[in-house]
């Protein structure tokens, strides 16, 4: 009796108890559910996707944005995904309305017996910790509670299928990979529907913990996480026993996007479109979800780079080792890779450039281990940079020893010594026809200098520049076979108006008496420079400079200026030759072809044709001539080494500043106009020997050979207007087709004299005719406030520069 009792008073008592744990409940959630947050911020999603540039093939070559995100809609999430998912974080979610009820029963039962740690909360429960939480709320009860309400709120406005959309786009997964189709370019560098079964259960396997379970800094732990969820998808019947098989045991490839961006060597291109970006949209841009398209070519991008890095590596052989980055003290005995990578841990890869630890030096042959752990026995060819710093030789500072810091690069299967270098190069390359860059280097590594050397550094351009006054001289009435005098030219420091004198002379001390104009252009002569300059007047050359989208600033109406001792960028320069490769007109580079928003919308576009002027800025007739002249230059002059391109259709001119500063190739196919620059940051002699054509001009030809591989040969057509007549070689006159000479191309109202009088530009100062009406005065245009020049020129700077200044 006693006992019935006590059962009928605990059996009321737990009634009482539930009824007001339910009536509790029931005014809790009554007095917080109204308080729920608006669900806006899932019925309107706009997740902070990063700014990302592509190249015109769509790969990618850079990404801005403090996280890394890829808004996938849930129609293209591939099935094997959703299963994965799914199957490991909430079996039931297409059966539950937002807290499953049935799974927290399962959990409990589960902990307690001991079969494994499980959670209980859903995949819509996520979705509102997510979007409704922070990093620093607390996780308490309430917090749980006020979580379960909102999985039901949110069950009750959005669909089943848009809440795993959410879910599977708002996720954090590891290395700031928001998303799994983030994390799939991140971990894999696949699109999300390129994954396969045991790529896709890994990424599955993130979001319980993703730092624990990172394959990049815990590969075991994923791969374990990864085996758990495959065994789940096994046992709730998504996959069958094969493919179960099949993808426990498949080897997972894994690779950064960071990694594939940066093979790409395009660093320089994203900063630019990021700079540019960032001026009109502000902090909002690298949110804003925009993804931009360039005009840069990945096979022309990866030629540059290739070319940039041989030129490098060629001139770092040159000038010699100049010894370890650093020595370290060896543990006795054979060391092992892994003390070898830990030993190297704080030195950078730059550009391919890796770090490598000496293990043993022997005569020819030395021993190595790699910052990534590869044994290397390197001999013979891979050690001319550094074979005069190995036994026999004799031991100083810079030789190697056991311990020694050093650099290699791999070149298709064969790896090399190489040291980082001091010197810096910029290439670019662009499409005449259209302005499109294709390929743009800013420098040897953007990682170790970030200074763009093609759009911010301005040097002077040497004899590269010496074309642009030549075509000046054909609209004079000047012709490839006008006659001027090769022959030192000197000014006393009383013409100058200076303590100095000014002596312009040829780079070999070398002169020819009367020269045709196409020969000095060849040879680049530069006191023919100057008799030119000084015979169509250095103002109007100037003023014709603005024809080539030239500043005439940058260009001041000094007879200097003929050897390029003004000053440009690799850009203005490239944007100038275009003008000659595309018969007169007048080019703008650009970079970005389209930008479109997240939902890949349209937000800007190129219109074809923008970028090139309507109507020629110079006759067609003269950028033929000038052309056939630069063609020469390759075929007979300082650009020969082009010659084993074995392409006549190309043309070009070396160029090297006074001192040997700056190297400079600009060059150019009727499809493609290319610069190559090398110099010092801090402008220093290149070295004995280190002109145009030997630093400069080999770049281009590496690049030149990779892009018009299989381009036919271009058959130039000689524009109306102009006569081909035979002249004598050494005066230029026109002669008989009986008698010695060449021929030569003429406007047909400048035809050459029968018998030249003179010989243009063999002036005297003293008895110089009246200049035109807007001309600066001989002292005024006589030098600059710099000195530039070329592979055949020696100018020493002339201290009266400013005291000559036309103003």
């Amino acid at each position: 009796m006693n006992s019935k009792r006590w059962l009928q008073s605990f059996l009321f008592i737990t009634l009482i108890g539930s009824l007001i744990v339910a009536a509790l409940l029931v005014l809790m959630i009554s007095i917080l559910y109204p308080s729920l947050p608006s669900l806006e911020a899932l019925t309107d999603y706009h997740p902070k996707l990063p700014l990302r540039i592509y190249d015109a093939e769509s790969n990618l070559i850079g990404e801005f944005g403090q996280e890394r995100r890829a808004f996938v809609p849930i129609e293209q999430t591939p099935k094997v995904m959703k299963d994965a998912i799914l199957a490991i974080e909430d079996r039931r979610f297409y059966q539950h309305n937002g807290i499953d009820t049935t799974g927290i029963l399962r959990a409990i039962r589960n902990n307690l017996t001991g079969r494994g740690h499980e959670g209980a909360s859903t995949i819509t429960m996520q979705v509102a910790k997510n979007f409704f939480s922070s990093p620093t709320t607390p996780r308490n009860m309430w917090t749980k509670i006020k979580e379960a309400l909102l999985a039901i709120k949110i069950e009750n406005a959005i669909s089943k299928d848009k809440i795993l959309e959410l879910y599977l786009n708002q996720i954090y997964l590891g290395e700031r990979a928001y998303g799994f189709a983030a994390a799939s370019r991140t971990y894999f560098d696949k699109d999300l529907r390129q994954l396969n079964l045991a790529e896709a259960a890994l990424l599955a396997g993130l979001p319980k913990a993703p730092s624990k379970y990172d394959p990049y800094i815990h590969p075991d732990f994923a791969i374990r996480r990864q085996h758990e969820v495959l065994r789940d998808m096994h046992r709730y019947k998504m996959i069958s026993q094969s493919e179960f098989e099949t993808a426990m045991n498949a080897p997972l490839k894994f690779q950064s996007s960071k990694r594939m961006v940066h093979a790409l060597g395009a660093e320089y291109v994203a900063e630019i479109v990021r700079t540019s970006l960032y001026k009109r949209y502000g902090e909002k841009v690298y949110s804003s979800g925009f993804k931009v398209y360039t005009t840069i070519h990945k096979q022309h991008q990866e030629a540059a780079n290739a070319a940039v890095i041989q030129g490098i590596i060629n001139f770092e052989l040159r000038h010699g080792f100049r010894g370890p980055e650093k020595v370290i003290s060896l543990p006795s005995g054979k060391i092992r890779a892994s003390e070898a990578r830990e030993l190297l841990r704080d030195f950078v890869t730059y550009n391919q450039f890796v770090p490598a630890l000496v293990t043993k030096v022997e005569p020819n042959l030395l021993t190595l281990v790699t910052q990534r752990g590869t044994v290397l026995k390197l001999q013979d060819k891979s050690l001319l940079l550094v074979k005069n710093h190995m036994p026999p030789a004799k031991r100083t500072p810079t030789s190697l020893v056991a311990g020694a810091v050093i650099r290699v690069y791999q070149q298709n299967d064969n790896w090399m010594v190489v040291q980082l270098p001091e010197v810096e190069s910029g290439f670019i390359a662009l499409n005449p026809e259209t302005g499109q860059v294709n390929a743009l280097i800013g420098g040897f590594s953007f990682q170790r200098n970030k200074y763009n050397h093609v759009t911010q550094g301005r040097r002077q351009p040497g004899s590269s520049f010496k074309p642009f006054i030549y075509s000046a001289a054909l609209e004079k009435g000047y012709s490839p076979a006008s006659v001027f005098e090769d022959a030192p030219i000197s000014f006393a420091s009383t013409e100058t108006g200076s303590n100095s004198n000014w002596e312009p002379r040829n780079y070999d001390e070398k002169y020819a008496g009367p020269m045709r104009l196409r020969e000095a252009l060849a040879q680049s002569k530069n006191t023919i420079s100057i008799r030119l300059m000084n015979a169509i007047g250095a103002r109007y050359a100037q003023n014709y400079l603005r024809k080539f989208g030239f500043n005439p600033k940058d260009h001041p109406p000094y007879l200097s200026t003929a050897l390029g001792a003004g000053s440009t960028t690799s850009w203005q320069l490239a944007a100038a030759y275009a003008t000659f490769a595309n018969s007169g007109y007048q080019v703008h580079p650009y970079l970005i072809e389209k930008i479109t928003d997240s939902r890949d919308k349209v937000v800007m576009a190129v219109q074809p044709g923008k970028h090139i002027s309507q109507e020629r800025v110079i006759d067609q007739r003269n950028a033929f001539i000038i052309t056939t002249m630069l063609q020469d230059v390759v075929r007979d002059g300082t650009a020969r080494a082009a010659l084993s391109l074995r392409r006549p259709d190309i043309a070009g001119k070396t160029g090297t500043t006074n001192d040997q500063y700056d190297a400079w190739f600009a060059g150019y196919h009727p499809k493609e106009v290319a610069v190559a620059w090398v110099g010092y940051d801090s402008p220093r002699n290149l070295g004995r020997g280190e002109t145009g054509g030997r630093a400069a001009l080999p770049i281009w030809i590496k690049y030149m050979q990779a892009t018009l591989k299989g381009v036919p040969i271009y058959q130039y057509k000689v524009p109306e207007g102009i006569l081909q007549l035979k002249v004598d070689t050494y005066t230029g006159a026109q002669v008989g087709e009986d008698d010695q000479g060449i021929y030569e191309y003429f406007y047909e109202e400048h035809l050459p004299q029968s018998q030249p009088e003179n010989l243009p530009g063999l002036f005297d100062p003293s008895s110089e005719q009246g200049p035109e009406q807007d001309e600066p005065s001989f002292l005024e245009r006589l030098i600059g406030e710099h000195s530039g020049g070329d592979e055949d020129r020696k100018v020493p700077a002339n201290p009266a520069a400013k005291l000559l200044s036309p103003n």
